[in-house]
């Protein structure tokens, strides 16, 4: 009778820790799945910033087609990236955004006028604002991912995780191009 209390008791502890464990990993789920939130409504409020740029550039009738294009073109391809949850994709089409809108801001400078324009302004400082805060967010989005692919790969929580088909989810990495050092020179030749 004594043993069948201690083999019960060591059921019943072995019961509560795996609940334990599950749990955890529940909750590490979900604090990427709310990281991501938080991306996410950044880059739609961004989306919805663009074509007020794109318009406002298209008053000056001299402003560089090519360059609103590739505006617009990025802005298509994280879109799509942002509404299939293609992280990867999502990396390649911020670094090209990122760059569009570089140089969009480097063209303006040529342009007095358009630089002076009031809405021009807001919508260039608002734009930065998102910006910033899009890379506060891939921070947090990338700390609660290695938290997570670490919490479902340490034994025992990686036979509960396996247990329940949980997977890697990928880091959100830009291009190579986006973290190399800007040519200072060219921009002004």
């Amino acid at each position: 009778m004594g043993s069948g209390l201690i083999l019960l008791g060591i059921c019943v502890v072995s019961l509560i820790y795996g609940i334990s464990l599950y749990n955890n990993l529940v909750s590490l789920k979900h604090a990427v799945s709310k990281a991501w939130a938080n991306i996410d409504v950044l880059l739609k409020q961004r989306h919805d910033e663009l074509p007020k740029l794109v318009e406002v550039c298209k008053q000056y009738k001299q402003f560089e087609q090519e360059t609103l294009q590739r505006v617009i073109a990025a802005r298509s391809q994280v879109q799509a990236a942002r509404e299939g949850q293609d992280i990867g994709a999502l990396g390649k089409a911020e670094g090209a955004m990122r760059a569009s809108l570089g140089g969009l801001f480097a063209v303006a400078e040529a342009y007095p006028e358009l630089k002076s324009n009031e809405h021009f302004m807001q919508l260039q400082t608002r734009i930065t604002g998102l910006e910033n805060g899009i890379a506060d967010r891939r921070e947090l989005y990338n700390d609660s991912v290695n938290i997570y692919n670490v919490g479902i790969e340490q034994f025992p929580a990686v036979l509960i995780a396996n247990m329940f088909a949980y997977a890697d989810k990928p880091l959100l990495e830009f291009a190579t191009a986006e973290k190399a050092d800007v040519d200072i020179k060219s921009l002004f030749s």
